[in-house]
């Protein structure tokens, strides 16, 4: 496909609409790319699949800056934590790469959706989890060790699966770091852009990003973003709590179905 080429209207009109929703989803929980990209593959049938996953990093990096800047003048990010994680999310998100191409992601989808299983549950019924932050071995190495180890977990994950990426930063930084999901969905949209940043270098370099119609869903995204960083800054960690576990609950689906499919 074209790099400049539009769709027709109503198509153009339904996917930067679902940018939007996207951009709200991914500044509150992360996990805006289950809407997004299946409706890019859906929407653009003689696009290649490598230029609809471009054009998603397109639009979303876009968002994804919005609601980092937004988060920041009201709920300060963690970049000490934020930085070791998005340098090893890189790194891991390579490896993950290397790996799908010998060995079949199916092999991993099983314990992914058994592990979104267990802390899906384990945040259902831990309703105080998250609610304020209360860091574990704040400021010893230990911490920033644990959030590198994840970062590169993620990032592998990423590289060999992808969606979700967002609400499993989320669910590290909650419970394993001890950040409350307000100060955890602003940390995690640091890494979010540094990863993004990171696939779209290559994106651009190889001529796979549909550039015309990127952009229109990034003014989307953009807005979206803006509008669910301030809803969860106005409405706390409890509202993002609710909004990750709405989201963790598709993504189990959706790895299920395509488990069973």
């Amino acid at each position: 496909m074209d790099p400049f080429a539009l769709p027709d209207a109503p198509t153009l009109v339904l996917l930067i609409a679902v940018a939007i929703a996207a951009g709200w989803v991914d500044a509150v929980s992360g996990g805006g790319g289950l809407l997004q990209l299946p409706a890019l593959f859906i929407a653009l049938p003689d696009a290649e699949p490598v230029q609809a996953l471009a054009t998603n990093k397109a639009s979303s990096i876009a968002g994804t800056g919005a609601a980092t800047a937004t988060y920041s003048r009201r709920v300060r990010p963690d970049v000490r934590t934020a930085l070791p994680m998005v340098l090893a999310a890189i790194i891991g998100s390579a490896l993950g790469a290397i790996t799908a191409s010998r060995l079949p992601a199916d092999v991993f989808r099983p314990m992914i959706v058994v592990l979104l299983v267990i802390v899906w549950v384990w945040t259902l019924v831990r309703p105080g989890m998250g609610m304020e932050t209360s860091l574990r071995w704040q400021g010893r190495r230990r911490h920033y060790v644990v959030a590198t180890a994840a970062g590169l977990v993620i990032g592998m994950y990423d590289g060999l699966l992808g969606p979700g990426t967002g609400s499993f930063l989320l669910i590290v930084l909650v419970s394993v770091l001890g950040y409350s999901f307000l100060q955890a969905s602003s940390t995690a949209k640091v890494v979010n852009l540094g990863t993004n940043a990171a696939a779209m270098v290559v994106f651009a370099a190889t001529g796979s990003v549909l550039w015309v119609l990127g952009g229109l869903m990034a003014v989307g995204n953009v807005v979206g973003g803006v509008i669910g960083a301030r809803m969860a800054i106005r409405r706390g960690s409890q509202f993002v709590r609710l909004v990750f576990l709405a989201v963790v609950g598709v993504l189990i689906l959706r790895l299920a179905w395509d488990l069973i499919g």
